[in-house]
């Protein structure tokens, strides 16, 4: 049987048995002279009454009072309970290939932004696949990046390391060549103003695979 069902209870027979007290009380006190009535009913009417003023309000009093006694023995549970750490994900380690991997990638993202400002035209397309060819090699240059940690090489003097520091020199130098051929393009957006220029600019590639 439930606390609350239990205390319902206890509160109807409580209250009952208080009220059936205090009007037996009252009856037995009061003189009587109305006919003589009988027993039987007598003890049904203090009955009604005890259950009616006594027994309903003792059980909702008794409901109450067992619902505040289970809610107190119910665990609490914590207002911000904890979420499982997840670990970190592992990341490559910065060390100077990866200041070398990121002058270039720095350079390639600037070539890219450089071109956003170019207006619209056939020699802006050009000049996007060129920047195409560009991201090409920045994945040829992680790939030296890779075969530089592959071999443990420390030295900067390390024939890899030197060829991925030429590298860098000449993506910013492409980045600055870039610049020049958009900055043209400005006043001369025209695909056959900005033609050679282009041409020129497509020779000056860094062609790490080649």
């Amino acid at each position: 049987m439930g606390l609350v069902l239990r205390s319902a209870l206890w509160g109807a027979g409580i209250g009952t048995l208080l009220m059936g007290a205090f009007v037996g009380v009252i009856d037995v006190s009061t003189p009587n002279t109305s006919p003589q009535s009988s027993v039987a009913i007598t003890i049904i009417a203090l009955l009604m009454v005890a259950v009616m003023m006594g027994g309903i309000p003792g059980a909702v009093v008794g409901t109450i009072v067992g619902a505040i006694r289970h809610s107190a023995r119910q665990p609490r549970q914590p207002m911000h309970p904890m979420r499982p750490m997840h670990p970190p994900v592992p990341q490559q380690p910065y060390d100077m290939w990866s200041d070398l991997v990121e002058r270039c990638a720095a350079s390639t993202r600037r070539v890219a932004a450089a071109i956003h400002t170019v207006p619209n035209s056939p020699a802006k397309d050009w000049l996007w696949r060129i920047s195409e060819q560009l991201t090409r090699e920045l994945d040829d240059v992680r790939g030296i990046a890779q075969l530089g940690r592959a071999l443990g090489a420390v030295d900067r003097q390390h024939p890899v390391y030197q060829r991925l520091l030429k590298a860098s020199h000449d993506f910013h130098q492409f980045e600055n060549e870039v610049g020049r051929v958009a900055l043209q393009m400005f006043d001369h957006p025209e695909l056959d103003e900005a033609r050679t220029h282009l041409e020129v600019l497509e020779k000056q590639l860094p062609q790490l695979s080649a």
